[in-house]
């Protein structure tokens, strides 16, 4: 997704008009049959954002903070004036559009706060993730890896508010794609994040299915102990608004804060649950070790640094999260605490467990104690905090489909409509039957984990928004030289277009080079990161599955039984 010049599909990419003068740019969304161009996306986002914040008192930019001066969604800089906006009168299509828009944007600043929180599943893997590198590496990872991901959250909201508005909603991370990079990044993004959101609803899955295994003592069938919150995840997924499921995501962060204090006071008076540590994860019973870096194989360490990324993943779901906001330029409040939250948690916890469990620290960390008694507390709260969480990523990737396949392919009916509720019901049996596939054919949770960070995770958190943020500069840099955008009169009277290596010169090396470099750097640098990712992973998997009395596929034998 780099640009460059010698990248000849970025021709099709980046809008421009054809040498005929006609539109030859993106289509967009479900608008798929109207022709866009990128300045139009400029202006009504701009429009958009004003009329938003016209309920607020007038203040001037000083007032307003850097925050939202750092958005700049006045586009002045890209030849688009709000100032004395007039626009043409939508068409039936795109009233259809604004109105199914318009339905969705109810959420606030602080529901977001709690559904970010809730995104990010609890700290339970990150003493695990610690233990795999030692205390160095781990801290000073979680660290760089927090402060990134605040980065390319914020690069995120600014492409929203500037190309957002309910006469061209962005509804998913692919639409942004798409009309930066075009229809195949869009392609991309939603095939990676389909996947990401059914794997995380995996995992919590299994990892609820470990839990209650626990619980039980494991007299109750480990894939029955999945199948039954496939089942609880059907009745839950039935809530289609994030609005309406902001009251679940504030129980779950509650939960979850419940859980870390009591497992830090429990492993604080517990020796390991040493069956469970030689059956997950092969280490024989001993004294308890820490490291400030650990010799342990390489792609163990990868594993855990991918387990790492995981506690920073809920950037695939922040566009969907400001599509559904009353005022998506508040988004950075919500998540500015959230990500502190987050961090502050993950640091906190893993680095206490870890202090006390060495490496006998198990991937769900709470369940390392050896009291079953204190198994259970912890099991039974994660069970429903999990289960809340899974639900948010079910209600998302759901979306997913539904505007891609059943609205996009299928011109079928709205999904806030009766028909559409019909479908969506359907769409909630079908999609969880698939977690429980894919959660039961890898029951490990750490590698599962490690697997779907490096895939998909990696991608949308810490490589797609700066190199997006490096497509839209170029872009916008590249129009400086253009004439102004009037509404309804087509494009604006462009220099020249992007055969021509003039307007790659201007977009590539005007406005601020080192940024664009830094992005550039920052996006490989993820991708790179990723394939490593992928690599150790697929190493642990293999090893896990070697390991004698290792949980199989499908089976009745619970990954924690000794």
């Amino acid at each position: 997704m780099a640009v460059s010049p010698a990248n000849v599909a970025m021709t099709e990419l980046i809008t421009h008009p054809n040498e005929k003068g006609e539109d030859d740019s993106l289509s967009t969304g479900s608008l798929q049959s109207k022709k866009v161009i990128f300045e139009e996306y400029l202006y009504y986002a701009a429009i958009q954002r004003m009329e938003e914040e016209g309920d607020r008192p007038a203040k001037s930019a000083g007032e307003r903070g850097w925050f939202y001066r750092l958005s700049d969604y006045k586009g002045k800089n890209v030849n688009v004036d709000v100032s004395s906006a007039s626009p043409p009168p939508m068409t039936a299509e795109q009233e259809d559009e604004a109105r199914a828009s318009r339905a969705l944007r109810l959420a606030s600043w602080m529901s977001v706060f709690y559904l970010i929180t809730t995104d990010i599943l609890g700290p339970f893997n990150a003493p695990f993730a610690i233990s795999q590198v030692g205390w160095v590496p781990g801290l000073i990872l979680y660290f760089v890896m927090g402060a990134m991901a605040l980065y390319t959250g914020l690069i995120l909201w600014r492409l929203f508010v500037r190309l957002d508005s309910v006469r061209y909603p962005l509804k998913t991370y692919a639409d942004i794609a798409e009309r930066i990079f075009g229809r195949t990044a869009r392609h991309i993004c939603n095939v990676l994040q389909s996947v990401q959101l059914l794997v995380n609803v995996a995992t919590i899955c299994l990892s609820n299915g470990q839990a209650l295994s626990q619980v039980a003592n494991f007299k109750l069938c480990f894939a029955v102990c999945i199948v039954i919150w496939i089942i609880v995840g059907m009745v839950i997924g039935q809530i289609r608004t994030l609005k309406n499921y902001g009251w679940l995501a504030n129980s779950a962060v509650w939960i979850n804060l419940l859980i870390i204090f009591t497992s830090m006071g429990f492993v604080a008076h517990s020796p390991p649950n040493f069956g469970a540590a030689k059956t997950s994860l092969g280490v024989d019973q001993g004294p308890v070790k820490t490291a400030a870096f650990t010799s342990i194989p390489l792609f163990n360490k990868v594993n855990g640094i991918m387990n790492m990324v995981f506690a920073y993943g809920g950037a695939m779901i922040f566009p969907e999260m400001m599509a559904e906001m009353r005022r998506p330029m508040d988004f950075w409040k919500g998540m500015v605490i959230a990500q502190s939250l987050i961090f502050v948690a993950y640091v906190m916890y893993g680095a206490y467990v870890y202090a006390f469990q060495g490496q006998f620290t198990l991937p769900l960390a709470y369940q390392g104690v050896s009291k079953h008694s204190w198994q259970t507390l912890g099991n039974v709260l994660s069970l429903i905090s999990g289960i809340i969480a899974a639900g948010l990523y079910g209600n998302i990737g759901i979306k997913v489909v539904y505007i891609n396949i059943i609205e996009g392919w299928f011109k079928g009916p709205r999904l806030m409509t009766s028909k559409g509720r019909v479908i969506w019901t359907i769409l909630v049996c079908v999609y969880w039957v698939l977690a429980f596939i894919v959660g039961s054919a890898i029951p490990q949770v750490q590698t599962i984990t490690g697997l779907i960070a490096a895939i998909a995770i990696m991608q949308f958190t810490y490589s797609f928004p700066p190199l997006l943020r490096l497509g839209y500069d170029v872009i916008t840099d590249a129009m400086a030289a253009d004439g102004a955008y009037v509404p309804g009169n087509g494009a604006a009277a462009r220099k020249d277009t992007w055969r021509e290596w003039s307007r790659w010169k201007r977009g590539l090396f005007s406005g601020h080079v080192l940024f664009k470099l830094f992005n550039f750097v920052v996006g490989l640098g993820g991708l790179v990161m990723a394939c490593l990712g992928m690599w150790g992973a697929g190493k642990s998997i293999k090893a896990a599955f070697e390991q004698a009395g290792a949980a199989t596929s499908f089976g009745c034998k619970s990954p924690l039984q000794g």
